[in-house]
């Protein structure tokens, strides 16, 4: 499916059509990758390595994935100095720090209702 190029206001972004950019830009940072990603770069400036340390479980494979996405929808900024071995370091812009309010929320309310979704799920389970 190709995605529809976006003009017009961004209150006409309809996340329900399925050839909207806005689906595809939800569809791309809704992932616990990308969360995590955004979470762990909110802080500071960090090389890929330290973003693997710090986010458990992720594959280089993932990473590298979830960080060009973000790069590409103009979220993260990737920095390539010229040294040797090249140091890379990756920030977030502008757009990425308003996201992480989002990301921060979910967070939150994770924490918030954790207790009551796994006796939820213990219910559900029975």
């Amino acid at each position: 499916m190709v995605t529809k190029q976006f003009r017009g206001s961004p209150e006409e972004a309809d996340l329900t059509r399925a050839d909207s950019l806005a689906r595809e830009i939800f569809s791309d940072v809704a992932n616990k990758w990308a969360f995590l990603i955004i979470e762990a770069l909110g802080e500071r400036t960090l090389r890929f390595s330290e973003l693997r340390n710090k986010i458990e479980g992720i594959s280089h494979k993932m990473l590298t994935q979830n960080l060009r996405m973000l790069e590409r929808n103009g979220l993260v900024e990737r920095r390539v100095y010229p040294t040797v071995p090249p140091r890379v370091e990756y920030t977030l812009t502008e757009a990425g720090q308003a996201l992480r309010a989002t990301v921060d929320g979910m967070c939150d309310w994770t924490h918030q209702y954790l207790g009551h979704i796994e006796d939820a799920r213990h219910r559900f389970d029975a």
